[in-house]
């Protein structure tokens, strides 16, 4: 994540220590993926609730932009940044591999280097990231352009046969109500260049810089 961020900067992020109560004047805020606490009690629940959470949440309600990917989508559910759950995937197995994903809404911060309906290739690496939430939510995220990723083929169809761990309506990432915060399963920063074998998901570090420059 810090190498992804820094190709589209030009310059380091800083890193910020789960332990501190106090951030700085920031642009974006990310989340990265990871397995915190081994995941252990559920993905995300003990790192939400770090000290350094308490700030996270107050700037995102703030407006400050924030990025969760993975075990960081976890941990902003789990914070209450982001409606749902993520649960273990259907298959009850760990997923590693790459995936297309749809661009299904627009956000000018987060994919306005990307068109809608464009579809993208981007890995996933994951054991718990079958999202849930009730049929209310999945219809106002649904209704209200809320749903950033869904999981597809090559061609951009959708089917439960194409999704790769269960997630409801085969929803990949979604948005806030603002549209200021994005947790999405799939790793962009592993597809940010082709010595990655792929470079679909610079677009997204590239169109923040832009968006928040």
């Amino acid at each position: 994540m810090v190498d992804a961020l820094t190709q589209s900067m030009g310059a380091a992020p800083q890193l910020i220590w789960h332990r501190e109560t106090v951030l700085p004047d920031l642009d974006l805020i990310v989340l990265p993926g990871g397995f915190s606490y081994g995941d252990y009690l559920r993905s995300g629940a003990m790192a939400a609730r770090s000290p350094v959470m308490k700030e996270v949440v107050r700037k995102a309600n703030d407006g400050v932009a924030v990025l969760g990917v993975c075990n960081g989508f976890q941990m902003l559910t789990e914070a209450g940044l982001l409606p749902g759950a993520l649960m273990r995937n259907r298959s009850l197995k760990f997923i590693c591999r790459d995936v297309f994903l749809k661009v299904d809404g627009a956000n000018q911060t987060f994919s306005g280097n990307y068109s809608s309906g464009q579809v993208i290739r981007i890995p996933v690496a994951h054991h718990d990231g079958n999202y849930f939430a009730d049929n209310e939510t999945l219809n106002r995220l649904e209704g209200e352009g809320q749903v950033g990723y869904r999981y597809c083929d090559a061609e951009g169809n959708t089917g439960d046969a194409i999704n790769p761990n269960g997630s409801a309506r085969h929803i990949a990432g979604i948005y806030n109500d603002r549209g200021n915060v994005l947790g999405m399963m799939p790793h962009p920063e592993d597809h940010v260049e082709d010595l990655q074998g792929c470079s679909d998901g610079r677009g997204l570090f590239d169109g923040l810089v832009e968006a928040l420059s």
